[in-house]
C-alpha cells in the first residue's frame, strides 16, 4: 500500500499540482493527465486483474483518490467518475463483454461517463425518461441526460434507459460508444468551480446499439445504478477529504508565516482553534470513509455508511474550505492563493451523486425501517 501511495504522490506532484491553477482558470480539461494515470495503473485499481485492473480493495483505492484530489479535485473526481462508469460492465456484464471492452477502459485508453440524471429527474433517479426501444438490430435510444461529467469528451457512456413503464423494474443499462451516430453533447455548463472538469448534457437522438451493448438483463438497470452509486459516493467522500486537506495545508502554512501585532497569526487562539477544528473534521471524515470501505471490502452491507461518509465529508469540506478563506483573510478572497478556488469547488461535492438531502433520506430510512 505504501508503494501505491508513494507512486500516487509522485505522479500527482509532478503531473497535476503544477498545472491545476492554470487549467482551472482556462477551463482546460486535463485529458493527457488521465492517460498518464491510466498507464500507471491508477484508473483500474478496484477491478479484476483478469481485465487489466489492479484488484485493489476500496480501502486502498479511496486513499489514492484522496491524494489525487488533494492536488487537483478535477482529476480526483474524474477518476472516481471513470471508475463509476466502468462499474456496470465490470459487475453486470458477461465475460465476453468484459473481454471486449474492459481492458481499454481500465488501461486509460478510454475515458468514461456515467449517465443517470436527466433535466427533470435528478434526485428522483427512477423518474428518468430516456427510452430504449427494441428494433430488428438491437435497440434505439432517445433522450437527454443532464449534468454529465466528461459529457462530450468521453469515449464511452454507461447510460440508464427506460425499457418498460415500471418505475424501477423498467430501467436498463447500456454501454454506448462516444462516437455513436446520434449521440452529441450540449455546450458545457459554466460552473462556479471545477471548471477544468467538463460537465454537459448528453443527447441521444436515435442512437442504435446492438443487444451486445446491453449490460445485464432488461429491467436490472436501477439495481445496477444504485449499486454503482453506493461505491461512487465513497469516491466523492474521499475526494472531499483530499480537497479539505489541501485547504488546511495552505491555511497552516500561511498562518505560521503571516505576522500581525508582532507575531504569527497561528499563535492567536482564534486562528489556532479554527485550524484545530479543520484538522479534526478531516480526520473524522477520513475515518468514516475508510470504515465504509472496509465494510465493502469485507462483503458487508455498506450503503448506509457510504451515505454517511458522503454526507459528512462533503459538508466538512465546505466548512473547512470556508474556514481556510477566513484564516487567510483578504488574501483568501483573491486568486493569488488557491483557497478561494477550493471553496468554490467544495460546493458541488454536496450535490453530485446524490444531494446531501438524499443522503439524509437514505440514512433516515435505514434508522426507521
Amino acid at each position: 500500500m505504501n508503494e501505491l501511495l508513494e507512486l500516487t504522490d509522485e505522479i500527482a506532484d509532478r503531473e497535476l499540482a503544477p498545472i491545476a491553477d492554470q487549467y482551472e482558470r482556462e477551463a482546460r480539461f486535463p485529458r493527457d493527465q488521465f492517460g498518464v494515470l491510466g498507464r500507471a495503473g491508477l484508473l483500474g485499481l478496484p477491478y479484476p486483474q483478469d481485465w487489466g485492473g489492479a484488484q485493489v480493495g476500496y480501502e486502498d483505492y479511496l486513499q489514492v483518490l484522496e491524494r489525487l484530489a488533494q492536488r487537483w479535485l478535477t482529476v480526483g473526481l474524474g477518476v472516481s467518475v471513470h471508475t463509476l462508469s466502468c462499474h456496470a460492465l465490470a459487475t453486470a456484464g458477461t465475460d465476453a463483454q468484459r473481454d471486449r471492452w474492459l481492458p481499454d477502459m481500465l488501461g486509460g485508453d478510454l475515458l468514461g461517463a456515467y449517465c443517470l440524471s436527466e433535466p427533470q429527474s435528478g434526485s428522483d433517479a427512477a423518474g428518468l425518461q430516456t427510452a430504449a426501444v427494441r428494433d430488428a438490430d438491437g435497440y434505439v435510444l432517445n433522450g437527454t441526460k443532464a449534468w454529465i461529467t466528461h459529457g462530450g469528451i468521453a469515449d464511452f457512456y454507461t447510460v440508464m434507459t427506460r425499457t418498460a413503464p415500471d418505475r424501477t423494474a423498467g430501467i436498463t443499462a447500456f454501454l454506448v460508444p462516444g462516437d455513436a451516430p446520434g449521440l452529441s453533447a450540449a455546450t458545457p455548463e459554466r460552473k462556479m468551480g471545477m471548471r477544468g472538469s467538463v460537465t454537459a448534457q448528453v443527447i441521444l437522438d436515435g442512437v442504435k446499439v446492438g443487444e451486445d451493448r446491453r449490460l445485464g438483463e432488461e429491467g436490472s438497470g436501477f439495481r445496477i445504478a444504485l449499486d454503482a452509486l453506493d461505491s461512487g459516493r465513497l469516491g466523492i467522500a474521499a475526494s472531499a477529504v483530499g480537497l479539505a486537506q489541501a485547504a488546511l495545508n495552505v491555511a497552516v502554512q500561511y498562518s505560521t508565516q503571516r505576522e500581525q501585532f508582532g507575531k504569527a497569526i497561528a499563535t492567536f487562539q482564534g486562528v489556532s482553534f479554527t485550524l484545530a477544528d479543520m484538522a479534526t473534521g478531516i480526520a473524522a471524515g477520513r475515518a468514516l470513509y475508510l470504515d465504509a470501505a472496509r465494510r465493502r471490502d469485507a462483503g458487508e452491507p455498506f450503503s448506509t455508511q457510504a451515505a454517511m461518509a458522503k454526507l459528512f465529508c462533503t459538508d466538512m469540506a465546505m466548512s473547512v474550505t470556508t474556514s481556510a478563506v477566513q484564516v487567510l483573510g483578504g488574501a483568501g478572497y483573491v486568486e493569488d492563493f488557491p483557497v478561494e478556488r477550493y471553496m468554490r469547488e467544495a460546493k458541488v461535492l454536496q450535490i453530485v451523486e446524490g444531494t446531501n438531502e438524499i443522503q439524509r433520506l437514505v440514512i433516515g430510512r435505514a434508522l426507521t425501517g
